[in-house]
């Protein structure tokens, strides 16, 4: 390899955190989004004789990076959570101990925080918002292309255009219908997309209520701190429930320690409140790691609450295990 080659190898490698949030955008999958980004390597490597420099090499990567998720998409399904599969639980469903896993669906993933760009985690932290990234699988990939190259990365419609080798009329309309999907599709609670600050000091403290009322199981406080339309959602279990009402019902029938003693600690995920759990199952003298829990706040109250399976947590680098200490 050549100096010259050497430093284009390196000079590539400063940008994979920004394509790699990029490729999860379009994919709503952290382990595609890796796979994703070696592939735009590879290709920008076999193209960089024609490299000329005119554009800044970052634009010259995310339309890279586009094209080759869009080739991706459309060999795959758009990535899903349970209230795109299978209706809420109902009153008079049979209670079930063991939820019904369906883990062949393409499932969105939830993607860690300490991989974020820092412009992500400053300014643009909506764009990678779990409700947000969970509006944008119902745009028909090209929509999708164009909303996030636009909205996100501040690209004008001539400038998608030529990308796509589309014309701005065309990149216009397919945004306006964009929007208009994604309206439709806003979380409960919020009639639009609009920026997402940083936690407040109170929704941190929200946070560790809820994960000391699953230390303690008290159902009733963990309960207290929800919005009566809440909604809770287990992937990759085809499962989800609407409403307090459901929840209490819930840990009526199982009890929050119905499979052992949890424990909790807050972690950073899709730039929002999050927390890794931990089951130490009964008779069982250590804790397993459990999932990540993403939790969304609306007025001081916990609005939704997605709890994904540890299979489904790649990239957060924590233990497997631990023994609590001795007492």
């Amino acid at each position: 390899m050549t100096d010259v080659d050497a430093a284009f190898t390196a000079e590539l490698e400063t940008h994979r955190r920004m394509l790699r949030v990029h490729c999860y955008r379009m994919t709503g999958s952290f382990d595609e989004a890796e796979d994703l980004v070696q592939e735009t390597f590879l290709r920008a490597w076999r193209s960089r004789a024609s490299f000329e420099g005119r554009a800044q090499l970052a634009t010259w990567l995310y339309r890279i990076a586009t094209n080759v998720c869009l080739d991706a998409l459309e060999k795959r399904p758009a990535r899903v959570l349970p209230q795109d599969v299978v209706r809420a639980v109902a009153p008079d469903d049979e209670p079930r101990a063991t939820p019904p896993l369906r883990p062949e669906l393409p499932w969105l993933q939830p993607f860690p925080d300490r991989l974020l760009d820092p412009e992500t985690l400053t300014s643009s932290r909506q764009s990678v918002e779990l409700a947000f990234l969970a509006a944008l699988q119902h745009l028909p990939p090209r929509q999708r292309a164009i909303l996030i190259l636009c909205d996100v990365l501040g690209w004008s419609a001539k400038e998608v255009a030529e990308m796509i080798e589309g014309t701005v009329a065309s990149v216009t309309s397919a945004l306006q219908r964009a929007h208009e999907t994604m309206r439709t599709h806003a979380p409960v609670g919020r009639s639009e997309w609009t920026p997402l600050a940083p936690p407040s000091d109170a929704e941190r403290e929200l946070l560790a209520r809820y994960m000391a009322a699953w230390e303690r199981g008290d159902s009733a406080g963990l309960t207290a701190l929800l919005r009566d339309d809440v909604r809770w959602a287990m992937p990759p279990a085809a499962l989800w429930f609407e409403g307090r009402a459901m929840v209490e019902t819930l840990f009526a029938n199982y009890p929050m320690t119905f499979h052992g003693h949890h424990r909790y600690v807050a972690v950073g995920a899709n730039a929002q409140l999050a927390a890794a759990g931990y089951i130490r199952p009964h008779g069982a003298s250590e804790f397993h790691f459990a999932g990540i829990t993403l939790l969304r706040v609306e007025g001081g109250q916990i609005a939704e609450i997605t709890s994904f399976s540890a299979a489904l947590c790649k990239g957060f680098e924590l233990p497997m295990s631990f023994s609590p200490p001795a007492v």
